[in-house]
C-alpha cells in the first residue's frame, strides 16, 4: 500500500489536474464534479442525471472513494421527508482539500517535463505502446504509427511517488505505466515540491505539495515507485532527442 499523496494539474497540456491519492484510489475533477453535484441534486440519482453519467457507475464510483477516504456520501432512505444523499463533513473536508491543491497548482507558474526518446511498437485506439530507454511506456498519440521515431513527453504533475515494497513490471500492459526508481533529490517549494527520481539512466520529475513531501519523508538515494497515466503521457512524433 503506497503512502497518500497529492498530484498536481497537467499543465503540460493546457488543463487544469489536481488529484488527491489515498491508498491507491484517485479522487481528481470528475470526482470532485460528483460529490458537487450530489450536493446540488439531494440525490445520487440526481446527479448522474445532471453529469450525463448512469446511476450504477455514480454509485460504484462513490464507493470506490469511500475505500480510501472515508463515508462521503450520506444517503437517507425514503419516508414522510423523501430519501436522498448528501455530503457527510468528510465528503466537504475532501472537496475543500481538492480545491485548495487546484488553486495551488493552478498558480505554478511553470510544470516540468520527462522527454523520452523511442520507437512506437504498437497501436491501439488512441494509445501508443512506445519502447524507450526505461522499457515501454504507453501514452496518448496523435497519427502516430509502429515505426515512428517518437518524444514521450510526461509532466511531473502527473506523476505520483508511492514508498514501499510494491512489485512493478515495466513491460505489464496497464492503464498506469509504472517504474521502480530512486531519489536523486527533492526541490523544496514554499508550497509544490519538485522530486526527481532516477530510473536507470532517466530522471523524472513529480510535483507534490509541501504536505506531501513533509508526509513520504522522502530522502535522497530512498528507493519508490512512480505512476502516472497512460492518458496523461503524450507521445509526439518525429522527435529525435530525449533526456
Amino acid at each position: 500500500m503506497g503512502e497518500p499523496t497529492e498530484s498536481g494539474p497537467d499543465a503540460a497540456a493546457g488543463r487544469g489536474r489536481a488529484a488527491l491519492i489515498e491508498d491507491g484510489v484517485e479522487f481528481d475533477g470528475r470526482d470532485a464534479a460528483l460529490l458537487r453535484a450530489v450536493d446540488a441534486a439531494g440525490s445520487v440519482a440526481g446527479a448522474a442525471s445532471a453529469l450525463g453519467r448512469s446511476r450504477a457507475r455514480a454509485l460504484s464510483r462513490i464507493e470506490s472513494m469511500e475505500s480510501a477516504f472515508g463515508t462521503l456520501v450520506e444517503r437517507r432512505r425514503g419516508g414522510t421527508g423523501g430519501g436522498g444523499s448528501r455530503l457527510s463533513t468528510a465528503g466537504r473536508d475532501l472537496l475543500d482539500r481538492y480545491e485548495r491543491l487546484q488553486a495551488v497548482v493552478a498558480a505554478s507558474a511553470q510544470v516540468p517535463e520527462t522527454v523520452l526518446g523511442g520507437t512506437v511498437t504498437s497501436v491501439d485506439g488512441e494509445l501508443a505502446a512506445v519502447d524507450t530507454p526505461v522499457g515501454r511506456v504507453r501514452g496518448l498519440h496523435d497519427d502516430a504509427a509502429v515505426g515512428d521515431a517518437v518524444q514521450v513527453r510526461i509532466g511531473a504533475d502527473a506523476v505520483t511517488v508511492y514508498k514501499g515494497d510494491e512489485k512493478v513490471d515495466p513491460n505489464a500492459t496497464s492503464a498506469r505505466n509504472r517504474r521502480r526508481g530512486r531519489v536523486v533529490g527533492v526541490d523544496a517549494g514554499e508550497t509544490v515540491s519538485t522530486v526527481r527520481i532516477g530510473v536507470d539512466s532517466v530522471t523524472f520529475r513529480a510535483l507534490i505539495t509541501a504536505e506531501s513531501a513533509a508526509r513520504l519523508g522522502l530522502t535522497e538515494g530512498e528507493e519508490v515507485a512512480i505512476r502516472w497515466k497512460a492518458t496523461a503521457t503524450r507521445v509526439v512524433a518525429h522527435a529525435t532527442e530525449s533526456n
